[in-house]
């Protein structure tokens, strides 16, 4: 396989708008508008260009490649402290349990309460792949890849990290969630208002929702069917993000309802079982199946491999590999099994 991850340039901004067009809406880190896009691969180039080991509100854009055509054909991004230039809002699903003691009777009501529990997290998100390409491992790589990064440029990130999930969009790109919910306090649907989240942030939803719980039961039987479900195009990534050890914890996006998937970073698989060796030998045609990846900041990049861990501590790679990301004998680099 021929593709690897890089970081992102200025001029990844067209192929990356016209995978923005695909998205099919609720996909904020990645709205169809060229400003935007710009802007985000602006502070990525900002990010990259920080050679500081400190946490600060930073975002770094990965895109994945055809090393031998060099199409783009993927996405990702890593947000390194949430909530920093404005609120990172959630809802948080809880119960309220009462008790009436003329009636004998126990009361348990559901409710979601607007939070910012998750405010200086770390995030993993806006990934997407080509539709074309949606076979083969590239959305593993895309997603694991990330957390390769995160190992590699750990002083860099929280002791948490979260995933946000899009929720459930209907045929006409509406949300269920957001119509029995916030849509009924803005005087926009769904559509105008994630674009409007997407371009200026979600600051008007602290200046006009309510903070008041609300009570799911009072909910429509469609708003109340999604909340933490993800749309079915992101339960596989629901299953890998739950295979790197996140958990939903019950909180949703305040938008669609989507599940907010959250882990301790230092716990995540992909983290914690990265190992960075040496190269001592790149010949290797059997070995174990892994992420290869070397370079930091603006000169990472990561591939799959084969990788064979030697006794004396170096690492061998196949030579498709070394040549996918132009390292030889005396090159560190950090692996994880496939």
């Amino acid at each position: 396989m021929t593709f690897r991850l890089r970081a992102a340039r200025a001029d990844d901004l067209e192929p990356l708008y016209e995978m923005a067009k695909l998205t099919g809406g609720g996909f904020t880190n990645l709205p169809p508008d060229r400003n935007a896009l710009s802007g985000k691969l602006g502070r990525a180039s900002a990010a990259f260009a920080n050679e500081t080991d400190e946490i600060c509100d930073e975002q770094f854009v990965l895109i994945l490649e055809n090393a031998q055509t060099g199409a783009i054909r993927g996405t990702c991004q890593l947000m390194t402290q949430v909530g920093q230039q404005w609120p990172f809002y959630s809802y948080r699903l809880n119960t309220l349990t009462q008790y009436s003691q003329e009636l004998d009777r126990t009361v348990r009501a559901e409710m979601l309460s607007l939070v910012t529990d998750l405010e200086g997290s770390s995030e993993v998100g806006g990934l997407f792949l080509h539709p074309n390409e949606r076979a083969g491992g590239l959305g593993l790589l895309l997603a694991r890849s990330r957390y390769l990064f995160i190992a590699m440029h750990r002083a860099r990130f929280a002791d948490r990290v979260l995933a946000e999930l899009r929720g459930i969009i209907d045929e006409r790109g509406g949300s269920p969630f957001w119509d029995g919910v916030a849509g009924r306090f803005f005087g926009m649907n769904f559509q105008e208002a994630d674009y409007f989240n997407a371009i200026n942030g979600n600051q008007f939803i602290a200046d006009l929702m309510p903070k008041h719980p609300v009570y799911v039961a009072m909910l429509d039987d469609d708003a109340r069917s999604v909340i933490g479900v993800p749309h079915p195009t992101g339960r596989a990534a629901m299953r890998m993000l739950e295979n790197e050890g996140f958990h939903y914890d019950g909180y949703v996006d305040i938008f669609d309802g989507g599940p907010t998937m959250v882990a301790r970073t230092d716990e995540v698989v992909s983290v914690k079982n990265s190992e960075q060796r040496t190269i001592s030998g790149i010949e290797t045609t059997e070995g174990e199946r892994a992420i290869i990846a070397t370079g930091k900041l603006a000169t990472f990049r990561a591939c799959y491999g084969a990788r064979k861990l030697n006794e004396d501590g170096t690492i061998s790679i196949d030579a498709q590999a070394a040549d996918i990301l132009d390292v030889k004998g005396g090159d560190t680099v950090w692996s994880v099994a496939r």
